[in-house]
């Protein structure tokens, strides 16, 4: 039943957005490949509050003063800050480099990059995109904590640092205040998915439009697909995928998706495995948790018509699988990134 607004208590206004920029300083390393470097700025400085107010800062920083730094192509960046910009972070993120001499050769620090490290406030969010992993973990950082980066380098990090998990075969690891990724395009999962977990995912899908890539590729998707690319002439599993979507608030069991392709049920699972590098399963309830967040952000649904909606039936399951992707229930998730409207919190089912 739909009650007047009027009849509502009166509710203070409380701003969403932070009104000073998250900032996010990039370290910068001889070596490094400027498509990496590219990424941080390009992904945090995208995304703005309803006022038009940027939400992140972002700024490069190397380990010496302001000054030249080296890429792996045929040219130099200009650097304008030196690591005392470290100091002033909230999230520092480091980039791939080809020249980490000592640091990937015997897993120590050189004293110059020791020193700028040495800036970083405590508390402070760190990530690493690609053999930038490295610096995070001479610097003791990733010690017993789950890393990732790129797939061919995984072996040799494990053997450097035993006392790092190192998971070869995901695009990305979110251990709370360190997060690390595979190489190239993986940076941007990475990069999105903070974006994601700072604002919310109506935030990080607007980013990834104008940026023209998938607004989300979970992070336990394999690095690499053994066949990415499917022959012409054999059937994939792409039509499935699309009909999938388009009923989502459906029950939908695996033969179903099979016959969308004309294949039986073995052949199809093989075949999705290889082309999405998970299971239709865990596909599906990836899918399904993305959905419910889109409308827990952005409608005034109740929960019970969110998880219907979403295809996950009840509440009760909805909660269970966002508390299993995410950490959160479906009202403190709400709570957070909500982009406008007040919350019920009355309904018994709102948990």
């Amino acid at each position: 039943m739909s009650r007047d607004p009027e009849s509502r208590p009166h509710r203070v206004a409380v701003p969403h957005r932070p009104v000073v920029p998250h900032r996010v300083v990039v370290l910068a390393l001889d070596g490094l490949l400027p498509f990496e470097l590219g990424i941080p700025h390009r992904i945090f400085g995208r995304p703005k509050d309803a006022g038009g107010r940027r939400l992140y800062e972002v700024i490069t920083c190397s380990i010496r003063p302001p000054g030249p730094v080296q890429t792996d192509a045929d040219f130099t960046v200009h650097v304008e800050h030196g690591p005392q910009a470290l100091a002033t972070a909230d999230t520092v993120i480091v980039p791939a480099s080809y020249e980490l001499g000592p640091v990937f050769e015997q897993g120590v620090l050189t004293e110059e990059l020791a020193a700028a490290l040495a800036h970083i406030r405590p508390g402070t969010r760190l990530a690493s995109i690609c053999t930038g992993v490295y610096v995070l973990a001479a610097a003791g950082y990733l010690d017993g904590r789950p890393a990732t980066t790129h797939w061919a380098d995984a072996d040799h990090l494990q053997r450097l640092f035993p006392r790092i998990e190192v998971d070869p075969d995901v695009l990305f690891i979110d251990d709370g205040d360190v997060l690390t990724s595979a190489g190239v395009a993986a940076g941007i999962d990475l990069c999105l998915h903070m974006v994601r977990r700072d604002h919310g995912t109506a935030v990080a899908n607007e980013v990834a439009r104008r940026t023209v890539v998938p607004p989300h590729r979970d992070g336990g998707q394999a690095q690499y697909i053994h066949r990415p690319v499917p022959d012409p002439q054999q059937a994939t599993t792409t039509s499935a995928r699309a009909w999938a979507l388009g009923r989502l608030h459906e029950p939908i069991q695996l033969r179903d998706m099979a016959e969308q392709e004309a294949m039986s049920v073995r052949t199809f699972t093989r075949r999705f495995r290889e082309e999405v590098g998970v299971s239709p399963g865990q596909w599906l309830t990836q899918q399904r948790v993305e959905r419910a967040r889109h409308l827990l952000e952005s409608t005034d649904l109740s929960v019970d018509q969110v998880a219907r909606d979403a295809g996950f039936g009840t509440a009760q399951s909805m909660r269970q699988h966002l508390q299993a992707a995410l950490g959160v229930t479906p009202t403190g998730y709400r709570r957070t990134f909500r982009t406008g409207g007040d919350v019920d919190d009355r309904s018994p089912s709102r948990t």
